[in-house]
């Protein structure tokens, strides 16, 4: 009998996975805080023989040379990826014996990289499950163009026939065990559903059911942006990550936040966007802790900028320094919990902005007044529909583009709100007059505003 525990690293949309048997086990695609998988195998009883990278990642830091390094577990690396350090490289076909009639296979699956291996867990001869990492995810494959553009279209066809490899090689019954998929921005497309196998993918899947120059040209034309922070995360990986350090940052007083504010750097707030737009300190921008964290803060953030973190409390910011290291974003400067009234100097307020829904935007239009509607969702989102007349610029484009936002109140929105929380908090620290819409963008319609195609 062998086991699979499915590790979430739910604000990167990501999966990582321990599979083994009665006494030892295998980590594929390790998250950067290895601390968790450690805990995993402690509460299975069993040992981390080998840790499993599917490919180099491009959208966050892996923990599996740490991991590998404190275990003392053999480090397998798909041969032809090109990296800095000692591991144990695996080609097509190499198979190592995690258990006792556990053995793991390496199936090259190229598409999402060009040296992208899924590994099939065989036992007793018989594939179990199928690890397969950037390749074929649920309903969907991962996205071609993350290495270099000239090998998009490659790439893009490349996922076609790795995909019907995997479905030629294997049953029906395995389960199809991804890594991406979840909500990460290393998928073609959003996936859908928690759970799948070979069999649904044959019939669900656009890679299997599509002729390759179809699949391809589908894929193409469907391919989203790319978080600004991918760039980085390839080049750390190929290196080899340094250990991951969580140890609580020091606690900011308000003049060391004030001080950080004047001096450029980055103060994020953590707490809801209810609670930011009620009082905040002025400069201070909002990125909600339970929202994508870490996907969002990388991708706005000017590398490198240090970071000082608010929140409610030391768990709030224990949990967003976890996450944060997971895309390369280390020890924050500094951190403050409480009372937000505590961040400001003596004689300072706490800044806000209004909240609002469609209908008091349809309200305020009715009534003939000027403002400035700004929609900060993605290009593929306001295909789809936009209020008219609103101005367009993409929340990940924002900060560098806030002089392009006309003068006037405006009016932000986004899908959901989390997004024009951020944007709102942006425009705030700029001096703008702001209104957030927490909204769903299908209210916009309910409400009786114009929603038009581009």
């Amino acid at each position: 009998m062998f086991f699979v525990d499915t590790l979430e690293s739910g604000g990167l949309g990501n999966r990582s996975y321990l599979v083994g048997g009665p006494r030892a086990a295998v980590a594929v695609d390790p998250p950067r805080d290895v601390d968790q998988v450690i805990a995993a195998a402690a509460k299975r009883g069993v040992r981390i023989a080998y840790v499993a990278e599917t490919h180099v990642h491009n959208d966050y830091i892996t923990g599996g040379l740490e991991l590998a390094r404190i275990t003392g577990a053999s480090y397998l690396v798909p041969a032809a990826a090109h990296v800095s350090f000692a591991r144990t490289p695996v080609a097509d076909g190499d198979t190592v014996t995690v258990d006792e009639g556990l053995v793991l296979r390496a199936l090259a699956t190229p598409g999402h990289t060009p040296h992208h291996t899924s590994y099939v867990l065989e036992e007793d001869g018989r594939g179990t499950a199928a690890f397969t990492g950037g390749s074929l995810l649920i309903g969907t494959v991962g996205r071609p163009d993350l290495v270099e553009p000239r090998l998009t279209e490659e790439l893009a066809r490349a996922q076609h026939a790795s995909a019907h490899r995997l479905a030629d090689e294997l049953d029906d019954e395995v389960p199809v065990l991804p890594t991406h998929g979840f909500g990460s921005f290393c998928s073609s497309s959003q996936a859908e559903g928690d759970a799948t196998t070979i069999g649904r993918e044959r019939t669900a899947n656009d890679a299997l059911t599509l002729d390759v120059d179809t699949f391809v040209a589908e894929m193409l034309a469907g391919l989203d942006d790319v978080p600004a922070y991918y760039a980085h995360m390839g080049p750390a990986n190929a290196a080899g990550p340094a250990p991951v350090d969580l140890t609580p940052p020091g606690r900011a007083d308000a003049g060391e936040i004030a001080a950080r504010l004047a001096a450029g750097e980055w103060v994020v707030d953590l707490r809801s966007r209810t609670a930011f737009a009620e009082g905040h300190v002025a400069g201070s921008f909002n990125f909600e802790g339970d929202g994508k964290l870490a996907t969002y803060l990388a991708w706005l953030i000017p590398w490198g900028k240090p970071v000082t973190l608010l929140a409610d409390t030391p768990e709030r910011i224990a949990d967003a320094q976890r996450e944060l290291a997971r895309v390369g974003i280390d020890r924050p400067a500094a951190a403050a919990t409480g009372d937000p009234a505590a961040w400001i100097r003596e004689g300072e307020r706490l800044a806000s902005f209004p909240r609002a829904r469609f209908a008091d935007l349809a309200e305020v239009r009715g009534r003939g007044e000027e403002v400035v509607v700004l929609d900060v969702r993605r290009d593929s989102e306001r295909a789809a529909g936009h209020v008219e007349g609103a101005v367009h610029v993409p929340v990940h484009e924002l900060y560098g583009r806030l002089d392009e936002v006309p003068s006037g109140t405006v009016w932000v929105h986004c899908a959901g709100g989390m997004r024009a929380a951020i944007a709102a908090s942006l425009l705030d620290a700029a001096g703008r007059a702001v209104v957030a819409v927490d909204d769903g963008f299908d209210a916009a319609r309910e409400a009786g505003l114009t929603v038009t195609r581009p």
